[in-house]
């Protein structure tokens, strides 16, 4: 392709609507333009890069045995109802009425689409297994669209849907996805992880995101740094603590703490260690208040909270249900004497002579200990791990990493298929739920991401299978010489199956050189006249700036080797 004939129009400048490090350089690059917030144009290059994404994600899917199928974008509020999601999905979901003041919405996933024609084309058990997949465009109403691609309302997403006629299967069907997971993001060239996650708004049983790991991630993720154990923050188990602290009990004290109401505050003014305090935090519920106590230098893991509970809902109290509560105000929370439910984080039982709020202003007990000052419901494992814990698994202690999702597997059972009966006739002639997962990928997401985690300050640093061409031609003056030479390679490139961008404008070679580097191909191709005149061309790796002088017959088979094009 020619760039004098191509729609790249690239920045000199960051533009000032950008966030992330893929926001500007797609939008400095010419990829994608801004219609509305969330919502993008992708232009030629960004279009190209998608596209390689797909076609990696269809073999692979096609691979594992998947079938592509494409379910509309608009879908019947009734369905929806028939699984409860109509109201719970919440204003992400966007509805609308058509002429007829029928309710429908966009679909930001299509669980009850796909279910909904399983139930009318399924009748046998010998039907089963059964994988569908699309890649089709999805809409969700974020609250706040931002980082460009990463957070998009509008998206391009793979998502499949598998059908099984008992768990063992659905099992086998899971672990095909992941297995077909892995080998996409491997193929896209990216350095990834998958982690054990949060269900969400999907539901299910179980699930894991596939994370790309890279600094300005929006996720945090938890890896044993001696084995295989991953998870998302929210997931992360925390071992219990091998051994209670042999301390003696000590009295009860109450000492005065005047203004002290955070942490920070009380064990500076009482000389202690944060780990030597244990904090009260009044959650509210559906149904009633209920405190939770960690340690001082933990955090509460609020889905964890929710989990043991059984709630879907779980926000902080306000200050006057603690102060009705408590007797006093925020920060001065403690358990002695409280007559809420009172739930613990393992680390809490550990310890022995701790400070906790007194529950009065300006007041805080000391030496306090659970099994004498104060009763404990039920402990469990409520806090967020954190870089030094001890894997759960034994594999070593816990890392901490950012990291952008780019795809996330559910082990859905029967969620769906009960809401919506979408059963099948066993061998014995025996109704039965078909048993479901789900997969998605975010396909312009892996985009960004890949850019989040290959680049430098000149621009993209594009993995060859997902690059929007391999090589960048780069001729530096217009005579004939050059003219020619770049003509032959062109035609020499492309038939050794090389996807080549040929700079042909009448530019400085500045100019045509940072366009190069902020695109981003793999390689880049110099002819100047001085060169030639030495019979010679350079062919330069973008990535590591390594340049070899090659004659123009032995660029096609080096710059094949360099991009591993097999």
């Amino acid at each position: 392709m020619r760039t004098t004939q191509s729609l790249i129009p690239t920045l000199r400048e960051d533009p000032g609507e950008a966030e992330t490090v893929s926001h500007r350089l797609m939008l400095r690059a010419g990829m994608i333009r801004k219609v509305a917030a969330g919502i993008y144009t992708y232009l030629p290059l960004g279009l190209r890069i998608l596209r390689k994404i797909e076609t990696i994600v269809r073999e692979e899917m096609n691979r594992a045995g998947a079938q592509e199928v494409l379910m509309p974008i608009a879908s019947p509020a009734e369905l929806w109802r028939e699984t409860g999601r109509w109201d719970f999905y919440g204003k992400e979901l966007v509805r609308f009425k058509d002429r007829h003041e029928r309710d429908f919405c966009l679909g930001p996933t299509h669980e009850e689409v796909i279910t909904d024609l399983i139930r009318r084309e399924v009748r046998s058990y010998r039907q089963l297994p059964l994988n569908c997949y699309q890649i089709q465009t999805k809409f969700r109403d974020e609250i706040r669209p931002r980082f460009g691609l990463m957070r998009g309302r509008e998206f391009i997403m793979k998502d499949a849907y598998s059908f099984d006629r008992d768990e063992a299967g659905a099992r086998i069907s899971y672990q095909k996805m992941y297995d077909a997971y892995s080998r996409i993001f491997t193929r896209c060239g990216l350095t990834f992880r998958a982690v054990e996650a949060d269900t969400g708004l999907i539901g299910g049983t179980s699930s894991h995101e596939f994370m790309v790991l890279a600094d300005t991630g929006e996720e945090t993720i938890v890896y044993a740094d001696g084995g295989t154990y991953a998870a998302n923050v929210e997931r992360a188990e925390v071992a219990v603590p091998a051994q209670a602290s042999p301390e003696a009990p000590r009295p009860l004290r109450k000492v005065s703490t005047p203004g002290a109401r955070s942490v920070e505050d009380v064990t500076a003014l009482l000389n202690i260690q944060p780990a030597q305090l244990v904090k009260t935090l009044l959650y509210q519920t559906p149904d009633d208040l209920v405190a939770v106590l960690v340690r001082g230098d933990h955090e509460v893991n609020e889905i964890k909270v929710k989990k043991l509970l059984g709630v879907t809902a779980l926000e902080m109290a306000d200050p006057a249900k603690v102060a009705a509560a408590t007797g006093a105000p925020v920060g001065f929370a403690g358990p002695v004497g409280l007559t809420v439910r009172v739930i613990a984080d393992h680390a809490v039982k550990a310890l022995r002579n701790v400070v906790v709020g007194a529950n009065e202003a300006d007041a805080h007990y000391v030496d306090a200990n659970w099994d004498r000052d104060f009763q404990i419901a039920q402990f469990a494992d409520l806090r967020n791990a954190r870089a030094g814990d001890p894997s759960p698994q034994g594999d070593g202690v816990l890392r901490i990493a950012r990291g952008i999702e780019v795809g996330h597997v559910f082990m859905l059972g029967t969620k769906y298929s009960k809401a919506m009966n979408a059963a099948f006739l066993d061998p014995d002639g025996k109704e039965c739920l078909a048993v479901m997962g789900c997969y998605g990928i975010g396909v312009s997401r892996v985009a960004a991401a890949a850019i989040e985690q290959h680049h430098d300050a000149k621009g993209i640093l594009w993995p060859a299978p997902i690059a929007p061409f391999h090589v960048h031609l780069l001729p530096l003056s217009q005579s004939a010489t050059v003219s020619a030479t770049a003509q032959t390679l062109y035609d020499t490139l492309s038939q050794a199956g090389i996807e080549v961008l040929w700079d042909d404008r009448d530019e400085r070679a500045g100019v045509k050189f940072n366009d190069a580097d902020l695109i981003g191909a793999p390689c880049q191709v110099v002819i100047g006249e001085k060169g030639l005149a030495q019979g010679t061309v350079e062919l330069k790796e973008r990535r590591t700036g390594a340049v070899k002088k090659l004659a123009p017959g032995d660029v096609p088979v080096q710059a094949r080797e360099l991009l591993g094009l097999r």
